[in-house]
């Protein structure tokens, strides 16, 4: 769906109320379509970010595995390593 939403169970530290709002709030602006609503949609954009970001938190404290936390780093370097195979550098820098 979007490939800024990040798994957040299962870490050591467990993930923070920052996180989970930054997660809801991609979900939302994916969504709606929108990177930043209208005035007139402030109000029921901002009121999603907060139900969804409790239905996270909630979802996310209550899930239970035998398996051992994800270690963050460790997590991040494997992922910089899977971009790197899929988007090799360019032979032509970004500008």
């Amino acid at each position: 769906m979007c490939r800024n939403i990040r798994p957040l169970f299962n870490f050591e530290p467990p993930a923070t109320d920052s996180e989970i709002h930054d997660a809801a709030l991609q979900y939302v602006r994916k969504i709606s379509g929108t990177r930043k609503p209208s005035k007139d949609n402030e109000d029921a954009f901002e009121r999603a970010v907060e139900l969804i970001a409790k239905a996270t938190r909630k979802l996310v404290d209550s899930l239970e595995t035998e398996a051992p936390p994800k270690n963050r780093e460790i997590e991040a370097a494997k992922a910089r390593a899977r971009n790197a195979d899929r988007y090799p550098q360019s032979a032509y820098p970004r500008r």
